[in-house]
């Protein structure tokens, strides 16, 4: 939603309004505002207006306008659009289970608080002291409204709709008409659930005098399975998880792109600017888009690969260092993961894959721990191999092409093994593994003297 905001506010000269809308004071989750905010700020979506920044509307979070919301109430109900109800939690559970055993048509509120006074209500089973307010929904409420995604829409008839709550906050329904009204919205980009209630928000436009803002109600995003997303089912429904599995920002940018563009494979791969140049409402795709994180795999690592060295060591740097798989690397360990960063460019899928696939460069030789089973599972003549090994790394050029053509012509040629069976030793010296990135170019990022280190060491275990 927040993409598509700020696409449109950029492509018509808006602003892009961030509003924290805390009413409902039970749903309230710790750290959960400081997620949008730095959901917003990794992706590069900046709000013009919000609580932290301010702007000519604020305040930005809906907890420090109730003064605001009341005049309106009581507006509504002076005018006979809205009305006091004090029944009890108990009995609307009650209300709610007997519609239910009766599978009734219509359901909701039964309006038995309805033209009632506070003593009349009183003399009824199921009072509360502390009343809610609710609207009064018409006969003919207008159930069908325009979309600029969708058309003409129709919404089911709704029920009396709590506005106010006991707890003197207002519900989502009043506070976001009156500071869309009073914020200046004209346009309204929320998820297609919101359907349902669109009808309840331009009654209270219709009741307060003012004009409805458009309305785009965007597809909701499924599992692959074609089940709604949630944080309950998928990690990645939690926007900083990209972020801490070293996915991109720019690529999950343009991965969102892609899901409300669904289908737009001329576009795959394409900047925020350039997604704003072409933007347009008729192209988002109505039906719920996949979830497909093999397709954002596919983005991240081509954005990877477009990166310059010393930028994606910064990068991998910054990602390591910010999650904990890096503490206080050295200006050395930094160096070396400089050096190594083009032998691994092309293999990368995220940020988080980098320091594994390199740990055996940034580990001191006496550190490096090499598994007894692989050791016990070389050919017989490993040791063969490895004295010959030493002898070229001790005496060879170092660089990796020169490396290459002394341990070919060293092993390969003079003792006659095949290439797979020639380096296999060489490898699990240098890496301690049975694959690793390019085994010469590894070698002359660790120099010689390390490189000769790691063969003796393994030399004197075969």
């Amino acid at each position: 939603m927040a993409l598509f905001d700020l696409a449109w506010a950029r492509k018509t000269g808006g602003q892009f309004v961030l509003r924290i809308e805390d009413t409902d004071r039970n749903r309230l989750v710790a750290g959960s505002e400081q997620q949008v905010y730095d959901s917003l700020e990794w992706l590069g979506l900046g709000p013009d207006e919000s609580p932290r920044k301010g702007g000519p509307y604020a305040p930005y979070k809906q907890s420090e306008r109730l003064d605001t919301y009341l005049p309106f109430v009581e507006q509504l109900i002076r005018d006979g659009h809205a009305y006091h109800c004090w029944c009890s939690s108990e009995r609307l559970a009650e209300l709610r289970k007997e519609q239910e055993r009766l599978k009734l048509s219509t359901t909701g509120y039964d309006r038995l608080c309805h033209g009632k006074s506070r003593e009349e209500r009183a003399l009824l089973p199921g009072f509360s002291e502390t009343p809610v307010v609710r609207m009064l929904i018409p006969d003919d409420a207008p159930l069908e409204f325009d979309d600029i995604i969708r058309g003409t829409v129709k919404a089911p008839r709704p029920d009396d709709q709590v506005i106010l709550k006991a707890d003197g906050f207002p519900t989502y329904h009043l506070a976001v008409v009156v500071d869309d009204h009073l914020m200046a919205i004209n346009t309204v980009v929320r998820g297609e659930e919101w359907i349902s209630s669109t009808p309840k928000h331009v009654l209270l436009y219709r009741w307060l005098g003012w004009e409805p803002p458009a309305f785009a109600h965007m597809p909701l995003l499924r599992n692959t399975d074609k089940s709604k997303i949630s944080k309950r089912k998928n990690p990645a429904a939690r926007l900083m998880w990209f972020k801490e599995e070293g996915y991109l920002p720019e690529a999950v940018r343009n991965f969102l792109q892609l899901l409300g563009y669904a289908g737009d494979e001329e576009h795959e791969v394409s900047t925020f600017e350039e997604f704003v140049e072409r933007f347009s409402w008729a192209k988002v795709n109505t039906v719920g888009p996949i979830f497909d994180l093999k397709k954002l795999d596919w983005l991240n690592g081509h954005y990877i690969r477009s990166l310059s060295a010393d930028e994606l060591t910064a990068r991998i740097a910054a990602f390591a260092t910010d999650i904990g798989q890096w503490v206080n690397p050295t200006d050395f360990a930094l160096d070396t993961l400089r050096k190594a960063v083009p032998i691994i460019q092309e293999r990368l899928v995220t940020l988080k894959d980098a320091l594994p696939q390199l740990d055996y460069l940034l580990e001191a030789d006496a550190n490096l721990v090499v598994d007894p089973a692989l050791v016990e599972a070389l050919a017989e003549n490993a040791a063969e191999v490895l004295d010959a090994a030493i002898d070229v790394v001790g005496s060879v050029d170092f660089d990796a092409a020169s490396i290459q053509q002394g341990l070919k012509s060293g092993i390969v040629d003079a003792l006659g093994i095949k290439p797979k069976f020639a380096f296999a030793p060489i490898r699990l010296a240098i890496s301690g593994r049975k694959v690793s990135p390019p085994l010469f170019e590894s070698m002359e990022i660790l120099g010689r003297e390390s490189s000769l280190s790691r063969l003796r060491s393994l030399r004197a275990q075969v």
